[in-house]
């Protein structure tokens, strides 16, 4: 499912228009995403949480040579989905 079809589906859920439905999607993306940022974890019970991690720096290697290359820290974004959407799933 691609952005155009979530909002599609939010939109016949809800009830909105699909202007409305991209509005909500677009600010909850902002929301989100500014949290994160500043370090926040986000939870929503039943669904997930969002948090950030940080990666230590390590070394690889390059497929194509084999020569070793350092991969730099960096911080990733985690999701980890919670009970109601894991049980959904299976």
């Amino acid at each position: 499912m691609n952005k155009a079809e979530l909002i599609d589906a939010m939109a016949s859920e809800a009830g909105l228009t699909k202007a409305d439905a991209k509005k909500a999607l677009d600010s909850f993306i902002k929301a989100t995403t500014n949290a994160l940022s500043n370090g926040d974890k986000v939870t929503l019970v039943g669904f997930g949480s969002f948090s950030v991690a940080t990666r230590a720096a390590r070394t690889g290697r390059n497929p194509q040579t084999g020569q070793e290359i350092k991969i730099a820290a960096k911080k990733v974004v985690k999701f980890k989905a919670g009970a109601e959407l894991g049980g959904a799933v299976k």
